[in-house]
């Protein structure tokens, strides 16, 4: 019984050892992001609720941050100005044909109080993926431009997030 004691004890101080390393360069999980605000209202044009749900959900599951359902109940608004998705040719090949293109995506939004106060001023995150296209490859490529279009999205909101986690905490008025 104190041979298999012993060996879990091992087993437990390796795996502290293991990650000394990680905790020594600055490595930690992401975790719940410390938001400075207690309660924000996403306010989009009509035509974004994909992108103002991926917003929401990533709000609540990754911050302590409540989610208002009016303006006038949340501490801060974050208003979404524009939302565009383009696809642009980027190179074609001996024949004239479409051999790669890029997807963009553009977001601009800017983040107030209730009286209108601006906490952040009008700001743009773009993402830009390359996709290469093959007519033979109808099917696959369509997959994988609407993967890479819900990865640049989720990409988006991480940057959305980061920038309201920087952002001065709103004084009381």
């Amino acid at each position: 019984m104190s041979a298999s004691v012993d060996t879990s004890r091992r087993g437990l101080l390796l795996a502290a050892l293991a990650t000394l390393p990680l905790a020594a360069c600055g490595f930690r999980l992401q975790g719940i992001r410390d938001l400075p605000f207690q309660t924000l209202y996403v306010n989009a044009p009509r035509g974004q609720a994909e992108l103002v749900d991926q917003i929401r959900l990533a709000v609540v599951t990754q911050s302590s941050t409540q989610i208002a359902d009016q303006p006038s109940a949340a501490e801060v608004i974050l208003d979404i100005l524009e939302n565009k998705f383009e696809k642009v040719i980027l190179s074609l090949n001996s024949a004239g044909r479409v051999r790669e293109y890029q997807l963009r995506q553009k977001v601009s939004f800017l983040v107030r109080t209730q009286d209108h106060t601006e906490l952040m001023p009008r700001t743009t995150i773009e993402i830009r993926r390359d996709l290469t296209y093959s007519d033979a490859e109808l099917l696959a490529k369509q997959q994988e431009e609407l993967t890479l279009q819900g990865e640049m999205r989720s990409d988006l909101v991480q940057q959305l997030l980061r920038r309201l986690q920087a952002l001065k905490r709103p004084q009381a008025s």
